[in-house]
């Protein structure tokens, strides 16, 4: 998936790859650079990311996208990444409408899937992650309360990105107190919210200034009403409508760091070829060279593992193991490449004009989010290695 000269690509694949590497050169870095410095939004490039169809690929022909999967969707975000371009500014648009396609009514399905196959309704985000819980999504304080045909939902949320520029949100809270519930999974159900209705009618969004542009937000609700009709899946069951699209959130990502650690790698060696100290080039010198193609192995392997995961994930087959390794390889492939193409480049690294440390800082957030590296270790030792629960 991540070789660069395209080999043992598939036409298909191939096509798709030069398509978006097309489209993505006609948003060169100023672009990015200049939304990273006043904390914009690429309206712009999401919306032609969206009508050639890329953004929908994993939304069925039926409904109006693609009906690609998710190596497809992989490869895009891979492109996009390594163009430079800040795929974190769309990359929910693929994978939160999985919720509504694997867990919805297929009224719910008519209604929205179409819709955004065309661009015209953006399903961008995930209400999950509470200040108080982080991680520990079973003990979320959020609450439904079933009133007549509504629900009335009351609580806060944090780390909620893009939800200023979403006309639907996937919303998770407590229907059942968890005391009350046999398994702490239980009791947890799934809402898909029409955020510009909701707006002033219960919902207040407060944006975070963060280290990158995440368009991150907190969010607060105070007797918001639902329709029971906007309910996604089963009462109470709701953790499985959410951890269910976890792996293609995963699987995505990691591709994505692939993108990041090929976009280092790429100004690394162009820049240490070109650079010349005391009568050489710099990339002459075994120290500055090595490291690179250290870097260039390590995400080619990532890249493997990302490709394997895709596969098995498009299979139908169990790939949570894969999903995950996928995401902390790739994640720390793309970390490692950035940190040592800071290096190469010296104190220019530091100058925005150059553009590595908006990619640098971008790179980083993916040990943490959307779920730490060591949260992944602690899935594997347990459900893989079967050692005991660490928590």
């Amino acid at each position: 998936m991540s070789d660069p000269t395209g080999i043992g690509d598939s036409p298909e694949i191939a096509e798709i790859r030069s398509a978006v590497r097309q489209l993505c050169g006609r948003y060169g870095e100023d672009y990015w650079l200049a939304l990273d410095r006043d904390r914009g939004y690429p309206t712009e490039f999401v919306r032609e990311l969206t009508e050639a169809g890329f953004l929908t690929v994993l939304i069925p022909e039926a409904y109006g996208g693609a009906g690609l999967g998710v190596r497809e969707a992989a490869v895009v975000m891979e492109e996009v990444c390594r163009s430079g371009a800040h795929a974190g500014a769309c990359h929910a648009q693929m994978y939160v409408m999985g919720s509504v396609l694997r867990h919805g009514s297929e009224a719910q399905k008519k209604q929205y899937l179409p819709a955004i196959a065309a661009g015209e309704l953006r399903l961008q985000s995930f209400g999950v992650t509470e200040p108080t819980t982080g991680t520990d999504t079973t003990s979320l304080k959020t609450v439904a309360r079933r009133d007549g045909d509504v629900y009335r939902i009351s609580g806060q949320k944090v780390w909620i990105s893009r939800i200023e520029h979403s006309d639907l949100m996937v919303l998770l809270a407590r229907t059942t107190p968890r005391d009350q519930v046999k398994k702490k999974t239980e009791g947890l159900s799934a809402f898909i919210v029409d955020v510009q209705a909701a707006l002033g009618n219960g919902l207040t969004v407060r944006p975070i200034e963060s280290m990158i542009n995440h368009h991150s937000c907190e969010l607060f609700f105070d007797d918001l009403e639902v329709p029971r009709e906007n309910l996604l899946g089963e009462e109470g069951q709701g953790f499985k409508v959410i951890l269910d699209g976890m792996n293609a959130e995963r699987i995505l990502i990691a591709a994505e760091c692939v993108g990041d650690g090929l976009y280092f790698i790429d100004k690394a060696s162009a820049y240490a070829t070109g650079r010349e100290v005391f009568g050489r080039p710099i990339g002459q010198n075994q120290g500055v060279q090595f490291p690179i193609a250290r870097c260039y192995a390590e995400v080619q392997a990532a890249g493997l593992m990302v490709e394997k995961a895709a596969r098995l994930f498009d299979a139908g087959v169990p790939c949570g193991a894969e999903a995950n390794m996928a995401k902390m390889l790739a994640s720390e492939a793309s970390w490692h490449a950035g940190d040592v193409c800071m290096q190469t480049h010296g104190g220019f690294a530091f100058a925005k004009e150059y553009h590595i440390e908006r990619k640098f800082r971008e790179t980083r957030l993916y040990q943490i989010a959307p779920i730490s590296t060591n949260l992944i270790l602690s899935y594997i030792g347990e459900h893989v290695l079967k050692m005991p629960r660490s928590f």
